[in-house]
């Protein structure tokens, strides 16, 4: 990593960062007239354009935090920050700044779990834990974490923060109490806090109006912690594993519907389009269902035999299995066991299964993948449905770019559509028609009224743009300025 040469803003600061953190967590700017002309953190996975950057802070603590915050909330003059926790936001931008100019903030060195009870249901973590390190904790207890699909070494706080999708929900009602370094200098709790002198209920909301998701895709301040749900761990649970011709996406999927409306499905239910559903072992066109059941032995029996009667009436499927994950002989074993193991907590610490889907592993993505997300919240409804996979075959006509879909549904009205469009990087055109496809997703989605829940960076100016009410833009605005008015926080990608 090189950082940029700089006389002024950020490079002020980094002296006193450096008293608060200690000079060997602080990588300062060079002097005026250096050589060095990139100052960058190094390339990223989907080849957005680097931004500049002021200098890197890796504190170790709280109080680090909140002091460095403190000293970047003084005047107008001391740059901002931009932090990130474990940089794994592939697609999006890793661990980029949204804007050029910013010091950032590296918190994967906040890494403990400061507090977890079992009996109650929660975990107090800090930014740089990663769902491997809390589901070790968790093992042989009764219960779990909500994984993600993504490497097991990624964050568990910062992925809940930009609302990441988990098997079992958004991972954003994990959350029930953040820790906050403000630019005045204090650290506060927002939300549903442990308390040292005695228990209370784990409820996020307290009483009066709730600060907690004020800091969620925000710019008001840095979390240090959070506090978040652990689930009950089921006793027994089966993943059905279903295929279902393209021609019939709207009908399996209003049937799918049905199921998750009457309960008949735990956690998220998985469609992967043929492109998404090669890396679980699944061929040709036909589109992949995974549909989890758990709790009692004897509740997982009777509502998988439901399942699977209920798909075998539709005539809708080409395939139905319940055996992948404990017939040995099965072509997708392995593959089945990891998806099982996924949603009762447990995430694959050899990334196995996440390196087939991305081509190599975690720590070679960003210098050498090529890759672009684009999440939209389309209405579970097949006809919905149906029409975003017909948009993403007019991007592959419109740009010979074959996009990835895997729709999740969060509920029974709701799908997050998790839209991948991988390149290789080598190769320019390649690159620039990737680059074309996201765009056009935008536009296209945008248009039928699927809009995005998160964005990338190079697509900041959407946050305006589909806001409800130009009031509320403009509300959160005055609420940065009340808090951080010398701009000690960076802007983001939703500022």
């Amino acid at each position: 990593m090189t950082v940029l040469s700089s006389a002024t803003t950020g490079q002020d600061v980094l002296g006193p960062a450096a008293r608060a953190a200690g000079a060997d967590r602080v990588a300062p700017a060079p002097s005026v007239g250096s050589d060095t002309s990139a100052a960058t953190l190094g390339p990223n996975a989907s080849l957005f354009r680097s931004r500049e950057i002021r200098g890197l802070l890796r504190p170790r603590t709280a109080d680090e935090v909140r002091r460095i915050v403190e000293i970047h909330g003084e005047s107008a003059g001391s740059g901002s920050l931009h932090a990130y926790s474990t940089g794994g936001n592939w697609g999006l931008g890793s661990r980029e700044p949204a804007r050029d100019g910013a010091v950032v903030l590296d918190l994967s060195g906040l890494d403990r779990i400061r507090e977890l009870n079992t009996d109650e249901g929660w975990a107090v973590v800090e930014p740089g834990v990663t769902q491997a390190q809390l589901a070790d904790a968790l093992r042989d207890t009764d219960r779990m974490i909500n994984v993600t699909v993504s490497s097991a070494h990624t964050g568990v706080v910062g992925n809940a923060l930009d609302r990441g999708v988990g098997l079992r929900h958004q991972r954003v009602q994990d959350l029930v109490g953040l820790e906050v370094a403000l630019p005045n200098g204090e650290l506060v709790h927002v939300g549903w806090w442990p308390r040292p002198d005695r228990s209370t209920p784990v409820y996020p909301y307290g009483l009066g109006p709730s600060l907690l998701q004020t800091f969620v895709q925000s710019d008001l301040g840095i979390v240090t912690a959070a506090a978040v749900r652990l689930l009950p761990r089921p006793e027994a649970l089966t993943v059905v594993r279903l295929g279902f011709a393209a021609d019939t996406i709207a009908a399996a999927l209003d049937e799918v519907r049905r199921w998750v409306a009457q309960g008949l499905a735990s956690g998220v239910v998985k469609a992967y389009n043929p492109a998404a559903a090669r890396a679980y072992g699944h061929t040709g066109d036909d589109f992949l269902l995974h549909v989890c059941v758990d709790g009692t032995p004897e509740s997982v029996t009777a509502m998988t035999g439901v399942v699977v009667a209920a798909a075998h009436a539709s005539g809708l499927f080409t395939e139905v299995s319940t055996t992948d994950a404990t017939d040995p002989d099965a072509p997708n074993h392995e593959v089945a066991v990891r998806v099982e193991r996924a949603y009762a907590g447990d995430p694959d610490r050899g990334d196995a299964l996440f390196e087939a889907k991305m081509g190599r592993p975690a720590g070679r993505i960003d210098p050498d993948g090529g890759f672009l997300f684009f999440l939209p919240l389309v209405p579970f409804t097949g006809t919905d449905l149906a029409r975003a996979v017909e948009l993403l075959d007019r991007v592959r006509a419109e740009t010979g770019i074959r996009c990835g879909a895997t729709l999740n549904a969060l509920d029974a009205d709701v799908v997050d559509c998790v839209v991948t469009m991988k390149f290789d990087r080598t190769d320019a055109d390649e690159s620039a028609r990737a680059h074309r496809a996201l765009d056009r997703v935008h536009e296209l989605f945008t248009a039928q009224g699927y809009l995005p829940y998160r964005l990338d960076i190079e697509h900041t100016r959407y946050a305006d743009a589909l806001a409800v009410d130009p009031g509320a833009r403009e509300l959160g605005r005055r609420i940065k300025a009340a808090l951080d008015p010398n701009q000690a926080i960076a802007p983001g990608r939703y500022a």
